[in-house]
């Protein structure tokens, strides 16, 4: 989430004041989790499980270790009994590696069950180097797009080791992401075996996938409380999600090359959806799909005449991460019905 959020970030300033001089759009949601009201789709997909699946064999770190942060800086990580991720898909690969019991804080993303307790000390961009130095950690993990800068500054200076991990935008990021953050934490077999699960879980998935028309699937992102609404275009990290689902980026393929554009009329019947893609809380908080279908143009679309929606939790949707096969399985099941026929 933490990814998405630094790549809204200039469409949402660009929006805001667009609504500020102008219009009557409006729209969405922060990360969390929970089902849109009114959501309709071609079947009720079960939903993403809000546990993580830790592996089997609860492994040991062997420490210390020297490693290579995305920054470019080299980090020495001599121990790892208090770790702090500081996006909840990292969370989830600490987690799902099986050493949650030394996780100490989250990130408000971080909604899943095992780390819902834990104090949270990152909220967006807004990381709090107080709260993260008074948990004493051995290591925070970091995104590139993690901020602001001095806070992290703050936290290295402390002396703690930070780690910088490459933001996911894509499939292809998983298995690169599990490695980097496992090797950090002394259990790189544990990271080949996890990478090795997830990626054949995705596969299995994509197997079912059916075959024939591909259906042009718009990614949207509601915030209905700032009034705004923003239509995801080549940059927006729901291209690749869209495609392993067996559809096209109708944003990207109408021409949209940023990564998110205001909503007008004119784009919705460009990029013409079959289906539309949203973060559930981000559905919830425009009305559900009643509310959807009042933006101008949504209604003008093939899926906003089929009320063809399809939601999945804001925590988890983009996270590229353990969990996403079951994120591609239930927007697979959304938008085919789970008999396969669109």
């Amino acid at each position: 989430m933490r990814r998405l959020r630094d790549r809204l970030a200039g469409a949402l300033l660009s929006a805001l004041a667009l609504t500020l001089t102008a219009t009557g759009c409006a729209g969405s949601s922060e990360a969390s989790s929970g089902a849109g009201s009114g959501a309709a789709a071609p079947s009720a997909a079960e939903p993403v499980a809000n546990r993580v699946e830790p592996l089997e064999k609860r492994p040991e770190p062997r420490l210390p270790v020297t490693v290579r942060s995305a920054d470019g800086e080299r980090v020495t990580v001599e121990r790892a009994e208090r770790i702090v991720p500081l996006s909840g898909s990292l969370s989830e690969i600490v987690f799902t590696l099986g050493l949650g019991d030394r996780v100490v804080a989250r990130d408000v993303t971080a909604t899943f069950e095992q780390a819902a307790k834990l104090p949270v000390v990152t909220r967006g961009h807004d990381v709090s180097a107080e709260s993260v130095l008074s948990l004493r950690p051995d290591l925070v993990i970091a995104e590139t797009t993690t901020g602001p800068e001095e806070a992290v500054g703050q936290i290295r200076a402390a002396g703690v080791p930070v780690l910088f991990v490459e933001a996911a935008k894509g499939l292809d990021d998983v298995g690169p992401r599990i490695g980097a953050v496992a090797d950090a934490l002394g259990v790189p077999a544990a990271g080949k075996e996890l990478t090795r699960r997830s990626e054949q879980r995705i596969e299995a998935v994509q197997g079912d996938v059916p075959h024939g028309e591909e259906p042009r699937v718009a990614f949207l992102y509601l915030r209905g409380s700032a009034s705004v609404y923003l239509i995801g275009g080549a940059d927006s990290g729901a291209g690749s999600l869209i495609e392993a689902a067996g559809a096209v980026d109708a944003g990207a393929a109408s021409g949209l090359d940023k990564d998110f554009t205001a909503i007008t009329s004119e784009a919705l019947v460009k990029a013409a959806p079959d289906a539309i893609l949203v973060m559930s809380k981000g559905l919830e908080s425009v009305g559900g799909v009643d509310g959807l279908v009042k933006i101008p143009g949504v209604a003008q679309t093939p899926a906003g005449m089929d009320r063809r929606i399809v939601s999945v939790e804001d925590g988890v949707l983009l996270n590229y991460g353990p969990r996403t096969d079951q994120v591609l399985k239930s927007v697979v099941a959304q938008l085919y019905g789970e008999d396969g026929d669109q």
